[in-house]
């Protein structure tokens, strides 16, 4: 292997793309199998409540590790070290809050989404119409940063340059993850999943030891590597400040974004919904418990990996790569192993982005149809078989939109644009859910202000933010670290809106309510006995 990344000068795509191909094969075979058993809107949405703790913890994982956890982190580290690490830290310390206060409340209130828990004890039609918006937003944002993760990707896995190329690219990624969604439900898209956060952990562990084994196991020298190879600024990849730290505003920034991480995942739609595809409440705590163990453990490898992309392949050539800094993991690879491993490593990037649209795709989808269509539209009355029919429509379109805003992102570091749905999942969704479990008085009013109130509130300080125009151009690259090129319209500060939009959120949930008469009483008690035991969830059993 090593003679053979010895005499390797690139890439090999018709090694890669058969790599690649195979993997679709495989999966859409298990997608196929699963599907047969998909009969009823509980096998569709929430895999008929048959995956244990164990399963649905590796599935959690699958759906979290995402294309910003392998090619965003791991190039962030490589580039700007410490502070690259930080976004590792704030994802993961999350799971801490989605844990205490939210997995298993949630899954003894709910049956298939957030807008089922948001409306227990409201008026239904207007709050599930606000949970559905809500979770459409989060889920185009979190497609948004797969989708650029695909682009960039397969740009440097086949060798494309040209924008038209790399938009053909994520359009093919976009049917191929609408054709697990229409096929498998949720019980293929949890296999896939599954499939992918073995092969991505097992994938990690491997490049990991192969990097430390260069350096002797001894991570020092590892990190000696990373300065030694950046040059004069190379000292300041083993402290914070090279991101977050120029400045006052660079500061504020890199708080407002740990804020947005660390409330962000108990708001996530496409996480929240995986907590119903397990029969009980304790099998809902355990499923987090070994997604948190998996997570960190994955989390720690991609420190080695983006300092030993940092110390092996060098930051400008990362910057300078096709896909940008989401393009360190793959050079890593290439650097390593040659083509064979460069395709191994891109075959197994690439099933992660088709996991996690998968995830969000059905998630999207079955918010519309069981939010809007079957309680808003068709008022609690629509059959199961339409329902579903709706969803899988509902899936195509999103699908498209997701390809379209996927051309527009590609390009994008992906973790700084999963960082903005987590913004929105934060501010919209998150103060809703903990006042609606929590707080006694909480009513219709005070959660149509906070979702609706916290979804504008962090959509406009995005659209002008620095994130969409009016960052200056890196001399070395000759672009902007913005969305669009070459205009400014910003007066925003902040990259990131999560330190403004999250209180805002949670204080109009407050104002509204207090601005309201109505109050139910007796379904918050039904909630909270609900919410603590299990009795009356679907397939629940006390523990």
């Amino acid at each position: 292997m090593k003679t053979l990344a010895a005499s390797v000068e690139g890439s090999n795509p018709a090694l890669n793309i058969t790599i690649f191909a195979l993997f679709v094969v495989i999966t859409l075979v298990i997608v196929f199998r699963a599907s047969r058993n998909t009969k009823t809107a509980s096998d569709y949405y929430a895999a008929g409540r048959a995956f244990t703790g164990p399963q649905n913890g590796i599935a959690i994982s699958g759906d979290y590790l995402s294309a910003a956890s392998f090619l965003g982190i791991a190039g962030a580290i490589a580039v700007y070290g410490y502070d690259g690490f930080l976004y590792s830290i704030g994802f993961l310390v999350a799971w801490l809050v989605a844990l205490l206060l939210v997995a298993e409340l949630l899954r003894n209130t709910g049956k298939f989404t957030m807008g089922d828990v948001l409306a227990f004890r409201m008026k239904q039609r207007p709050v599930r119409a606000a949970a559905a918006i809500s979770t459409l937003v989060v889920s185009f944002f979190y497609l948004l940063a797969q989708m650029a993760g695909a682009g960039g990707l397969v740009a440097l896995l086949l060798g494309i340059e040209g924008k038209a190329a790399q938009s053909l690219v994520i359009a093919v990624v976009g049917v191929i993850m609408i054709a697990y969604v229409l096929i498998g439900g949720m019980k293929g898209t949890t296999w896939v999943q599954i499939i992918k956060a073995a092969l991505l952990i097992v994938g990690a562990l491997a490049m990991t030891l192969w990097v430390l084994g260069k350096y002797g196991f001894n991570f020092s020298s590892l990190l000696q590597g990373a300065v030694d190879k950046a040059g004069k600024a190379g000292e300041a990849l083993l402290g914070p400040g090279k991101q977050y730290g120029k400045d006052g505003t660079t500061k504020l920034d890199f708080f407002s974004l740990g804020i947005a991480l660390v409330l962000g995942t108990a708001g996530l739609p496409h996480v929240l919904m995986r907590f119903y595809t397990v029969p009980t409440a304790r099998e809902a705590r355990r499923s987090v418990v070994w997604a948190i163990v998996l997570i960190g453990v994955f989390y720690l490898f991609t420190l080695v990996l983006g300092y030993g992309a940092g110390a092996l392949v060098g930051p400008d050539a990362i910057k300078k790569a096709p896909g940008g800094v989401n393009s360190a993991a793959p050079l890593l690879a290439l650097n390593l192993g040659g083509p064979v491993l460069l395709g191994l490593i891109s075959a197994i990037a690439f099933a992660t982005i088709l996991a996690v649209v998968a995830g969000l795709t059905i998630t999207a989808s079955a918010s519309f149809a069981h939010d809007v269509y079957a309680n808003v539209l068709k008022k609690g009355k629509a059959t199961t078989g339409s329902e579903v029919r709706v969803a899988r429509i509902t899936a195509v379109v999103i699908g498209v939109v997701a390809i379209l805003g996927g051309i527009l992102a590609n390009g994008q570091n992906v973790a700084f644009l999963v960082a903005l749905a987590f913004a929105v999942a934060a501010s919209a969704n998150l103060p809703t859910i903990l006042y609606s479990l929590f707080w006694k008085r909480f009513n219709t009013q005070g959660a149509l202000w906070s979702i609706y109130g916290g979804l504008f509130v962090t959509i406009v300080l995005i659209v002008f933010s620095p994130a969409v125009s009016g960052k200056p151009v890196d001399p070395k690259t000759g672009k902007s670290a913005s969305m669009l090129q070459g205009v400014d319209f910003h007066w925003f500060p902040l990259d990131n809106p999560g330190l403004v939009s999250i209180p805002i959120a949670f204080v109009l949930g407050w104002l509204g309510t207090i601005l309201s008469k109505e109050h139910n009483q007796a379904k918050y008690v039904e909630m909270e006995v609900r919410a603590l035991t299990g009795a009356g969830a679907e397939k629940a059993v006390q523990h």
